[in-house]
């Protein structure tokens, strides 16, 4: 114990030899240490959530392009009795533009009872981007139609 020489000589403050000083600083960095870290783990995982929601909504996108070329297939099979080997669509409007659609239709002939029935398979495959971007997306349906 130490006398302060300021204060009456009944007042008694412990000594210090100066080797606990800067704990606090130590206990600070270290904190901020942490918090940092744990901020920028907050950041990457945000923005993963952020990109893994606009590829499902481009997803989804991609299935109503791939849907209407399925529609448009029909339709040439149905009303004008065509099946082109591969058409591409003209560019789709709205929230589906920019998505290339490429409808395939393939025809077989088969006899039901006598009667000749002619089979198609219509594959309409919907794609945005390049591959190998990270926003690239393709959906791809398949139909059946009998005539």
């Amino acid at each position: 114990m130490c006398l302060d020489q300021e204060k009456p000589p009944l007042a008694v403050i412990p000594c210090t030899d100066g080797r606990e000083g800067g704990f606090a600083i130590v206990t600070a960095i270290f904190l901020l240490v942490i918090l940092g870290g744990l901020a920028a783990f907050m950041v990457t995982v945000s923005t993963a959530m952020h990109t893994s929601s606009a590829l499902d909504v481009q997803g989804a996108r991609a299935y109503q392009a791939a849907r209407a070329g399925i529609e448009w297939g029909a339709y040439q099979v149905l009303v004008p009795a065509s099946c082109a080997a591969s058409t591409t669509l003209p560019a789709l409007g709205g929230s589906l533009a920019g998505f290339t659609t490429t409808v395939t239709c393939s025809q077989s002939a088969h006899d039901e009872g006598g009667t000749p029935v002619t089979a198609y398979l219509i594959t309409a495959t919907a794609t945005f981007g390049a591959p190998g971007n990270a926003d690239y997306v393709e959906r791809q349906l398949q139909a059946n139609y009998a005539r």
